[in-house]
């Protein structure tokens, strides 16, 4: 891979390599089937050949000739649709950078959580969401780690440590282009994937293995049976003697399923909805366990995929062989032959025998894969915003926000304006002031949804940013509950209460305070609410049209600044640079709107 190219041109080059790719494999893959027609088409003389006297012998070589290109036209099938797949990875991340991205991809709208601190407010999960752009994950265990990492900003659970930990595995791997495609192109849909929590709660019950003598005599019987079964076929069902060793046997074998009927069925529903579709997490698997890694997180992830020597993608491939005889009960075949063969049955005993040897190895399979897929998902960003910088994380024992030329992630480049924050003692808090939409709501997300990337270990939008290990809170979006019977007002104090609840140091995000009281009212509980969360040594910023509300600044002194957005009136129409000022603004824009949208006021 070309490291001196920017990402837009490396995806270019290789979604016109893997296009070639496809359209080749398509090409040889119809080819085959031209192919196979005239194999067939030969094989049909033979038979004609042979019903006016010749040798029928001579149609194994056609037949032989047609498995042969119905393997290779398969394998033709599978090299293409992994081309489809690659091809669908390098389209979404040029969508990505050509922010194109909104319409593809899963969102994460199953995260969504409304009595989070900061999930709705920050456009954390759901469509155009920052889980949206992030996510890379083939698995629901990667979904999950990664939405969960972006979630705990609310109550952190990791230390600086772990976070620099993060940082160097993100590291590592971001350059690692083809591991990413390579596991972007594996297995079968995704949403059809193994559910994590099933297979964990499965594995992780205490097996109870069939004795050795059980699963022996098992394997007996059903060897006795096909032998006994060849003989009377052989006999052209004639021989009363082969049918009478037919009918022993099966009353046999029909008295030791029957003793342990109860058991296997158990066995049988338990790992039905767990167990299936592992080709996913084996292919997955197996991919990891060709990396090697030089950052202690990913060596540590790679040594847990290998379990006294055997690597697990082979353990959990053979469970998907086993899931794979389990579901073959409703072949024909499997239907005639499967109850004198004791199918059900040893199949139940191997499950059960392979669940007592490697269920407590299970949750640390899962874990490295999501821990894997979730870091991945962080690299390719990193890899796709190469300028965009690791947060530094200052020890300071309080909280500090010091954040140089902020972007948001989620607008495009062109359309973002930078602007710098510094929250650092003895100043604690900022108001904020401006007409509607002059940017005060945006400098908000942005200050939080870098926050979120910080605080989830990856780089962020902006020139420089230093902060300590802060819990985040935010009042920005807060909407009435016909479900739980709030109203806005209700919604948004509830909110604070939790805000003021955070762990310290906190990082609050206030926008438009009590906007659902009487002026009065709001004044008096705006100024209680700011100079409580001070008191807890909290910091952040309030945005307000009230400029009433700026004389806090004033207040508190030291503790306390105003800024403001300004705009201006161009011709009949208004004009935002979006770029914070120090200070208090001047004039609203109210009635400038009112009158431009043809009221008369």
């Amino acid at each position: 891979m070309n490291t001196s190219a920017m990402p837009r041109e490396i995806y270019a080059d290789r979604l016109a390599e893997r296009t070639r790719r496809l359209r080749a494999a398509e090409l040889r893959r119809d080819r085959i089937g031209n192919l196979r027609l005239l194999v067939f088409l030969g094989a049909a003389a033979i038979v004609w050949y042979a019903f006016h006297g010749g040798a029928i012998w001579w149609i194994a070589v056609p037949l032989a000739f047609f498995v042969a290109l119905v393997w290779w036209q398969s394998r033709m099938e599978r090299e293409a649709e992994c081309s489809r797949r690659a091809i669908l990875f390098h389209e979404r991340g040029i969508a990505r950078l050509e922010d194109r991205w909104h319409s593809e991809g899963e969102d994460g709208a199953r995260f969504a959580d409304p009595h989070h601190a900061c999930s709705s407010d920050l456009d954390l999960f759901g469509r155009g969401s920052l889980f949206h752009l992030l996510s890379t994950a083939r698995t629901r265990g990667g979904e999950e780690r990664l939405a969960g990492w972006m979630k705990s900003v609310s109550a952190p659970s990791t230390t600086t440590q772990e976070l620099l930990a993060r940082h160097e595995a993100v590291d590592e791997l971001r350059p690692l282009l083809d591991l990413r495609e390579q596991l972007a192109v594996l297995g079968d849909d995704y949403r059809t994937g193994v559910n994590p929590a099933e297979l964990m709660r499965w594995s992780s019950q205490p097996a109870q293995p069939f004795p050795v003598w059980q699963r022996f005599v098992a394997f007996v019987l059903a060897v006795i049976m096909a032998g006994m079964l060849a003989w009377w076929v052989s006999t052209d069902l004639a021989d009363r003697n082969a049918l009478l060793s037919v009918v022993v046997t099966g009353a046999i074998e029909g008295l030791f399923a029957l003793s342990m009927r109860t058991k296997i069925r158990e066995i049988v529903h338990s790992v039905e909805e767990p167990a299936h579709d592992l080709e996913l997490l084996s292919q997955i698997l197996a991919t990891l366990e060709k990396q090697q890694f030089r950052s202690p997180l990913l060596a540590a992830i790679r040594k847990g995929i290998e379990v006294d020597g055997r690597p697990a993608s082979h353990r959990i491939r053979r469970l998907r062989r086993l899931m794979d005889m389990l579901d073959s009960r409703d072949n024909p075949f499997v239907r005639a032959f499967g109850p004198p063969l004791l199918w059900a049955t040893q199949t139940g005993m191997a499950i059960e025998s392979w669940r007592a040897r490697n269920g407590p190895q299970v949750a640390g399979w899962l874990d490295a894969v999501s821990e894997m897929e979730a870091l991945s998902s962080l690299a390719n960003y990193a890899w796709e915003h190469p300028t965009d910088p690791f947060p530094q994380f200052a020890d300071t024992g309080g909280p500090l926000f010091e954040g140089e030329d902020l972007r948001h992630p989620l607008l495009p480049e062109a359309q973002c304006v930078p602007n710098s924050v510094k929250l650092t003692a003895p100043l604690r808090l900022l108001v904020v002031s401006g007409s509607n939409m002059s940017g005060k709501s945006t400098l908000l997300r942005t200050i939080g949804v870098n926050t979120v990337l910080a605080m989830a270990g990856a780089p962020i939008r902006a020139k420089r940013l230093v902060l300590a290990h802060l819990s985040l809170g935010a009042s920005i979006r807060t909407t009435d509950s016909l479900e739980e019977g709030h109203s806005r007002f209700m919604a948004e104090i509830l909110r604070l209460k939790q805000i003021l609840e955070l762990p310290k140091p906190a990082l609050f995000l206030l926008d438009e305070l009590l906007g659902g009281t009487n002026s009065h009212d709001r004044a008096l509980g705006s100024e209680g609410l700011i100079r409580a969360l001070l008191a807890r040594g909290a910091i952040g910023l309030v945005t307000t049209h009230d400029l009433a509300l700026s004389r806090i600044a004033d207040e508190l002194a030291e503790a306390a600044a105003n800024v403001h957005f300004e705009d201006r009136l161009e011709e009949g129409r208004l004009v935002f640079d979006y770029k914070m000022r120090p200070g208090v603004v001047e004039r609203s824009n109210a009635l400038d709107l009112m009158r431009a949208v043809g009221l008369d006021v």
